[in-house]
């Protein structure tokens, strides 16, 4: 009777031992370290939905080398979360990329223009002053340039721009790139640690939401 006793302690041990190390393998973030927490939750575009949101901007040098990442995290994410892009505008000469962002959203050609843009800009080192400029470029995707100069200048992107600006004050946006988890978190890479653990940082918010809902 005692071996079997004391056998059956040995397997509850065994088992407690198990369940502390899964934890201690689980990751930990914390608010004020890893994310920030908004002082006054920002309402998202679906509230049936989880938003990530990613704060950018062409010219950014961190923002071109995080978007391969943050294009294939968004391709694994299930139905429940809602992948948006908001281009920052923090000097004039940021403004007309911004532009560029809304009129190729608007023109049905910004997820075949997106990175192209930025290789543009990174890699092949192209200048762009003018929404002619803009234009020429966006031409090879079979857009006219009439039209998307009509476009680049419109009041409907001058909203969008609006819009844009009012997300970045109601976000505290202070660097690029950053990510804002369902209007109620914020994530930088110094943060976080890496572009690559900003990622993590998101999965685990987005699990840590739709858990609470």
């Amino acid at each position: 009777m005692m071996r079997v006793l004391v056998a059956v302690i040995g397997v509850m041990m065994s088992m407690v031992a198990c369940a502390d190390s899964s934890d201690s393998s689980a990751p930990s973030y914390e608010a004020g370290k890893h994310y920030t927490e908004l002082a006054e939750p920002v309402r998202t575009d679906d509230p049936d939905k989880i938003e990530v949101r990613e704060m950018f901007a062409y010219t950014c040098g961190h923002c071109f080398r995080f978007d391969p990442l943050f294009h294939e995290w968004r391709e694994k994410q299930a139905d429940d979360v809602n992948v948006l892009q908001t281009p920052v505008v923090w000097a004039k000469q940021m403004e007309p990329y911004a532009r560029a962002f809304y009129t190729a959203r608007s023109m049905g050609i910004l997820e075949q223009a997106h990175m192209d843009l930025f290789n543009a800009l990174h890699i092949q080192r192209t200048r762009f002053g003018s929404a002619e400029d803009f234009a020429d470029f966006y031409a090879q995707y079979g857009v006219d340039k009439e039209k998307f100069v009509k476009t680049f200048e419109s009041f409907g992107v001058d909203s969008l721009l609006r819009q844009g600006d009012a997300k970045v004050r109601a976000f505290n946006i202070s660097g690029t790139p950053e990510l804002v988890i369902d209007g109620r978190y914020t994530i930088s890479a110094s943060g976080a640690g890496s572009h690559e653990d900003m990622l993590k940082v998101a999965d685990y918010l987005v699990e840590k939401i739709r858990k609470e809902k």
